[in-house]
Formats: C-alpha cells, sequence, structure tokens
C-alpha cells in the first residue's frame, strides 16, 4: 500500500515537472515569436537577443492582472489613504525644491506645476515606487496570458523602440508588473506618443531626470486638452431631488455651471457655484449617497491619464492641498 501510494506521488511530481516544462517551452516558443516578429520589424539583431535574452514567465504579473480587490473602498474612506498629511507635506516641499523647472515647464505645456507633483506623487510616490520588473520580459509574459495579448504585444515593439533610441539601458529598463516605466509610470507606447526631454540633454528619461518626468506628464496632459486657465472641479452638495440621470461623464451629460446652479447644485459651504461660462459634469462615484462632484475639462484630461475616478481624484486633491494646504 505505501509503494503503491509513493508510487502515485512520484508519478503526480513527474506529471507537475512535466507540465512545467511544457509551460516553460510554450513561453520559450512565445518569445521566439517575438524575436522573429522583431527581426521583421528592423530592430537591431544585437538588440533583440539581448532584450529577449533568458526571459522567464512571470506568474506574479498575471496574478496581479487577474486579482481583484475584495473590498473597495468608498471615496470618505480612500481620499485620506491616498493623500495623508504626510504626502501632502512631501508633496509642498518637493514644489518648492523644483519650483523652477515646473515653472518653466509649465510655461511650455500649458499645465499647472501643482497638477506635475501631484501626479508624480499617486503614481510613483514621487519616484520611490516604480517597480523593478524587467520591462520587457513584463510585457512579453502579459502577452503571453493572452487576456489581451494585442495591446501587450504592441508594447513590447514600443519598449524596444525606446531601447533602440538609447533613452534607457536594458538593463536599467524597470517598470510595473504590467510594464508601466519610471516615475510617471508611462507604458511604452505613451513613452513614444508623450515622453519629453525636460533637460535638454538629448533623452528622455522618466526613470532618473525630474524634470523629463515633469515635461512628459505635462506634455501628456497638453495632448488630452488640458487648459491652465482653470482647474479640475470641486466638491458639491447637490438637491436629494435631482435626477440621477443627470450624473456622467458623456458629452451629452455637460452643463454650464449656471445651468447646474438652477437646478440646486451648491458649493460645500452651500455658496452659489462660480459666475464663469465654463462646463461642467456632475460625478458621484459611490452613487447619490457618496461625494458628489461638478468636474471640468481638465478632470476628462485625467481620466484619459488613468480611466479611475479614484485615481483622478487623488491627483485633483493632493494638487488643492499643495495650493491651498
Amino acid at each position: 500500500m505505501r509503494k503503491g501510494l509513493i508510487g502515485i506521488l512520484i508519478g503526480a511530481a513527474l506529471s507537475l515537472s512535466a507540465s512545467a516544462l511544457a509551460e516553460k517551452q510554450s513561453f520559450d516558443s512565445y518569445v521566439e515569436g517575438l524575436k522573429k516578429e522583431s527581426v521583421e520589424k528592423g530592430y537591431d539583431v544585437a538588440l533583440i537577443e539581448a532584450a529577449f535574452s533568458n526571459l522567464t514567465y512571470r506568474e506574479r504579473a498575471v496574478k496581479a492582472d487577474r486579482n481583484q480587490p475584495e473590498k473597495r473602498l468608498t471615496l470618505d474612506e480612500y481620499i485620506p489613504r491616498a493623500v495623508p498629511d504626510w504626502k501632502v507635506a512631501q508633496a509642498r516641499k518637493l514644489y518648492d525644491e523644483h519650483y523652477d523647472d515646473l515653472k518653466r515647464i509649465s510655461e511650455i505645456y500649458g499645465v499647472q506645476p501643482r497638477f506635475l507633483v501631484a501626479l508624480w506623487g499617486v503614481e510613483s510616490n514621487f519616484g520611490k515606487f516604480t517597480g523593478n520588473f524587467n520591462v520587457i520580459e513584463a510585457l512579453s509574459t502579459m502577452a503571453y496570458d493572452g487576456r489581451r495579448e494585442a495591446f501587450f504585444r504592441n508594447e513590447v515593439f514600443s519598449a524596444l523602440t525606446i531601447l533602440q533610441e538609447g533613452h534607457i539601458d536594458i538593463s536599467k529598463m524597470k517598470g510595473s508588473w504590467a510594464g508601466a516605466m519610471g516615475q510617471c509610470q508611462f507604458m511604452p507606447s505613451s513613452f513614444i506618443s508623450f515622453a519629453a526631454d525636460g533637460n535638454n540633454d538629448g533623452r528622455k528619461d522618466i526613470w532618473n531626470s525630474k524634470p523629463d518626468v515633469f515635461a512628459s506628464s505635462a506634455n501628456y496632459l497638453k495632448n488630452a486638452g488640458w487648459d491652465d486657465e482653470y482647474t479640475w472641479g470641486r466638491q458639491v452638495i447637490v438637491p436629494k431631488n435631482l435626477d440621477k440621470g443627470l450624473s456622467g461623464l458623456s458629452q451629452e451629460k455637460a452643463k454650464t455651471l449656471a445651468e447646474w446652479q438652477v437646478l440646486g447644485v451648491r458649493r460645500m459651504n452651500n455658496a452659489s457655484l462660480p459666475d464663469v461660462d465654463l462646463k461642467a459634469w456632475l460625478i458621484q462615484p459611490d452613487d447619490e449617497y457618496g461625494r458628489s462632484y461638478l468636474v471640468y475639462g481638465n478632470y476628462q484630461s485625467l481620466m484619459k491619464w488613468n480611466r479611475s475616478h479614484y485615481f483622478a481624484l487623488a491627483v485633483s486633491h493632493l494638487a488643492d492641498r499643495i495650493k491651498f494646504g
């Protein structure tokens, strides 16, 4: 009986080993396909060999992509955690330290400096948490996983373009489990479209150069429609009988501040809304029982960066606290 059990266990172990080997070979085969396509696309052969050398399937990245939080925080719970007092104090300190670069870049791209610092703080805790995954390895893993293969496969080639243009060395091209890179957490395709040389050294280094991080973030927002004449929006009070169907970010739901005023929407101190000819949208991320906001076009730009109300509101609140304390 005991020998039979041992035989079963050994057989199971061999089966698992064979399965694991098959998976590795399958991933290796997929990587060979990426290498072949890279050659066809004209990338340098030596670069391809170096970039795809010794890649390993990173199961941790796939798990991070698939796992969803079990409990979603409300904004009342989330905002104090995302924008704690220590982060506000650090943001204001860094704002002052880098103000000359921030002001110069702000004038070039038309984005207020406080929003650049807020994005920096929310995305990577001011450059402290940028991820330590090999970007080519992470992207290849995600492409091989198949849930969003076309997206991640294209990101692999965008990463190769960045390497071929000499913006970063292969050994230093680190990022998140999803391949988001640097202190502003750009995907490689976003880097190609929006990364900027903020210190005029001929490179776009979002990993180490703070002026490049600020300029890249500002360039992204500018191309997303940012208008530095205005802020992002404000928290508001809405009447209990307001039509629930009025909330949302679709273009047909935009109303002027005057129109929202007529509908009974007021500032948090119950004062009238600003007398400005400006379109605004009502959002209630936690439904009508949670916080309500009137948001402007700049908020829509933040949502192009990351399609999460919680992200956009964290950035917005941190930017306000940099200015107002």
